[in-house]
């Protein structure tokens, strides 16, 4: 007959003080990784199987293999740059809080070629108070020029904050303006 230590570690916990949890399994994901040369700078996209996880610039320090999913996410991004591509279509996992995953998704209707505020946005999740938490979160979007962080502007029009940077904000806007036609500076 096993010994209840013996019965608490066949269980999955360590005896002692308290006893502590032992964690006996492991989730194992695979990711993939691609990198995609643009006009103005280096993106690098992170997929599992079923969902684009990353795509941000200066991050190539990674080990390039790719997957159909991020093959179908170059292609995608390479129409955006070349003016063909004005919608993506591809599933997108948000790995952040409740308000952040609530921020990024009401980036998606913002519409190609034009921008909103802020504050806009922080009505648009019913939080207008909240301007300065939803530019933090907007500054924590994992999913460059795909969830268009770039399309939100200052309340005076100005171009504040992006992760990327003003410059590549500026080139990002300047390009989807001359694609739809309009003008924004």
């Amino acid at each position: 007959m096993a010994s209840f230590c013996d019965a608490v570690i066949l269980a999955g916990v360590e005896p002692g003080f308290g006893f502590k949890k032992k964690y006996t399994t492991k989730r194992t994901m695979t990711l993939f990784y691609d990198i995609l040369d643009t006009p103005i700078g280096s993106l690098t996209i992170e997929a599992d199987d079923g969902h684009i996880l990353k795509i941000l610039f200066d991050w190539d320090k990674v080990q390039v293999r790719p997957n159909a999913l991020t093959e179908k996410c170059k292609t995608q991004l390479r129409e955006y740059f070349a003016g063909k591509r004005t919608e993506f279509d591809l599933p997108m996992k948000f790995n952040g809080t409740a308000f952040q995953k609530e921020v990024w998704q009401a980036l998606l209707p913002v519409p190609f070629g034009e921008t909103a505020t802020y504050g806009e946005q922080a009505k648009k999740i019913n939080k207008a108070k909240a301007v300065r938490a939803v530019g933090a979160a907007n500054g924590q979007n994992k999913h460059t020029i795909v969830v268009p962080c770039h399309r939100i502007i200052g309340a005076n029009g100005s171009l504040t904050g992006y992760g990327g940077g003003i410059d590549r904000k500026r080139w990002l806007l300047e390009h989807e303006q001359r694609v739809a036609g309009k003008t924004l500076f």
